[in-house]
């Protein structure tokens, strides 16, 4: 009997735990939802940072995609879940798979459009953290559904690429961050990538705030 109460119990928590959590697990990165004229809530595709070369776009919606697969990519009675769920069940085998499939499918992908190495490592802590917390049981399956690597890594690329975006559709004396590691224009024609100017001292916002 006391076994039953003590399961119970730690179901019940776990659902506490699960419902809490929702407020710390990142957006999906592919769709917004909103609101139409009825009222009723729907759900449409991100709009793309303006100002990205191409290459920086097609970059980005592919790592936005796959990480909406990976991570929330189906629904089964209002729970999200993707992939990784899927695969990270398989106990240590799954873990260490997830974390190789996060690499792979988003990181792998994102260091294509020439992303400065602090970003890349936030984005290997986050895998590492991933699998760190998938390999504790059953507490582990849940705080990885919150956490959601993939989707917050695909938030990381995509604020950095919307800087670069703002500061390519700036004339280059009007550069807010540092053209070195923002590298506006990238992945655009030539002429795009002249002309850089170094910011002044104290404008170099995003690198402070990254480093």
């Amino acid at each position: 009997m006391s076994n039953m109460i003590m399961s119970a119990g730690k179901k019940a928590g776990m659902g506490v735990l699960a419902k809490h959590l929702q407020d710390y697990t990142p957006q999906d990165p592919m769709y917004e939802e909103y609101t139409d004229a009825r009222g009723r809530k729907k759900q449409r595709k991100r709009e793309l940072p303006p100002g990205l070369s191409q290459r920086d776009a097609d970059i980005l919606r592919k790592v936005k995609k796959r990480a909406h697969y990976l991570d929330k990519g189906f629904s089964i009675c209002g729970a999200r879940f993707g992939y990784t769920g899927i695969i990270g069940l398989v106990p240590v085998v799954g873990d260490f798979s997830d974390a190789a499939l996060n690499y792979l499918l988003i990181i792998r992908i994102a260091r294509k459009a020439d992303i400065p190495d602090w970003l890349l490592s936030k984005m290997l802590a986050n895998n590492a953290v991933s699998m760190g917390i998938g390999l504790v049981p059953f507490v582990g399956d849940i705080l990885l559904a919150a956490w959601k690597a993939n989707s917050r890594n695909a938030h990381l690329l995509e604020e950095f690429l919307r800087v670069r975006g703002e500061e390519a559709m700036r004339p280059p004396g009007a550069r807010h961050e540092d053209p070195s590691v923002v590298k506006p224009g990238a992945g655009g024609p030539p002429q795009q990538m002249t002309n850089f100017q170094t910011p002044g001292a104290g404008s170099s916002s995003l690198v402070k705030k990254r480093r």
